[in-house]
């Protein structure tokens, strides 16, 4: 499967956007997050030689997981304390895997897949690491069968690990397909709407031909917890509310045959529109800029305080200043701090 390339941003000036920290070390500033949860001691413990962590795995009838992430990151220790911490989900990693973390800040030395040598955060940014935690699920010939950029509640990273463990990719069978086909949580089975959200029939260039506003999609499905928790708490809140008032926005059904005008101005089942742009995860929201272009996107489980942030740094054009969201977000939360304001990040 083909590693998520860079995102290619344009260069534009945020004029309300302070300058950065110039160093990696000042990005290195912990997020408010007491208690951070040790990664397990069945992690391996590798020399970094990508190459040769894969055949070892092999050797052991396993394949390898990368898990990239920082210090402080509250996603991060969620997805060690709640999803690694599942026993059913640790018996499937540690028969499964070998569990190789990878900090994308970090300066240990790494040997890449294709024998290079190169430091943690270096590999990191080669491939277009935006989120922590993210994890990549190689094969045997180092290729990754199943990429999950941010934080999937146990029930989703479960399927993906038992998909790429299974090796049901060598049947032709998509993650996307296996997913539909496992017990889902219960969920409402709605597939929701807000007010002032786009309405069929979709026609998602010509009928925003005059709009000045960035465009977010997002995809969703009726049986999905993740999905009720966006509309029936996240987008209710003030803060969040009045920063979608700055963007046009619309809900697709991800496995819809019914067709649609993408931004680019193509039609097609919505379905298939989905297939083309990876959408593994539901709720995933996909930005486009007013030419149709996508210009960030997001396929993890986030709360409000994230969820803000995304919707403020594509508003703003932010993106196209600074191309790292987790520098930009550091920033928003050094600012809030300077100022006395304290904010749950996981609230």
């Amino acid at each position: 499967m083909r590693l998520t390339a860079l995102l290619l941003l344009l260069a534009a000036s945020y004029a309300l956007q302070p300058a950065l920290a110039a160093s990696d070390a000042e990005v290195l500033t912990e997020l408010e997050n007491p208690g951070y949860h040790s990664k397990p001691d069945w992690f391996k413990n590798s020399f970094l030689d990508i190459r040769e962590d894969v055949s070892d795995a092999a050797e052991a009838g396993k394949r390898v997981m990368l898990y990239f992430y920082q210090d402080g990151c509250p996603y991060c220790e969620k997805l060690l304390r709640e999803n690694f911490a599942d026993q059913e989900i640790s018996q499937t990693a540690r028969d499964g895997f070998d569990v190789i973390a990878i900090n994308i800040w970090g300066d240990r030395e790494v040997t890449d897949t294709a024998g290079a040598a190169t430091t943690e955060k270096q590999f990191a940014a080669a491939l277009g690491v935006q989120y922590t935690p993210t994890i990549l699920l190689l094969d045997e010939d180092a290729n990754a069968v199943l990429r999950i950029d941010g934080y999937y509640p146990p029930h989703q990273f479960h399927a993906g690990l038992q998909y790429v463990a299974l090796k049901r990719e060598r049947d032709g069978e998509s993650f996307r397909d296996f997913y539909q086909r496992q017990d889902a949580k219960a969920a409402s089975g709605e597939l929701h709407q807000e007010p002032g959200f786009l309405e069929p029939p979709l026609k998602l260039a010509d009928n925003r031909a005059e709009s000045e506003r960035p465009l977010v999609v997002m995809f969703e499905q009726p049986v999905c917890t993740a999905c009720d928790e966006l509309h029936h708490d996240i987008l209710r809140r003030d803060p969040v509310a009045l920063a979608l008032t700055n963007l046009d926005a619309v809900v697709v059904d991800t496995y819809s045959k019914d067709s649609i005008q993408t931004p680019d101005g193509r039609d097609m089942p919505i379905r298939d529109w989905a297939a083309e742009l990876g959408i593994n995860y539901t709720p995933s929201l996909v930005f486009f800029d007013t030419e149709g272009e996508e210009v960030f996107r997001t396929d993890g489980y986030l709360k409000a305080f994230h969820i803000h942030g995304l919707l403020d740094y594509v508003a703003t054009g932010a993106y196209a200043h600074q191309p790292n969201f987790q520098r930009w977000l550091q920033h928003r939360t050094d600012a809030l701090h300077a100022r006395g304001i304290d904010y749950d990040l996981m609230r």
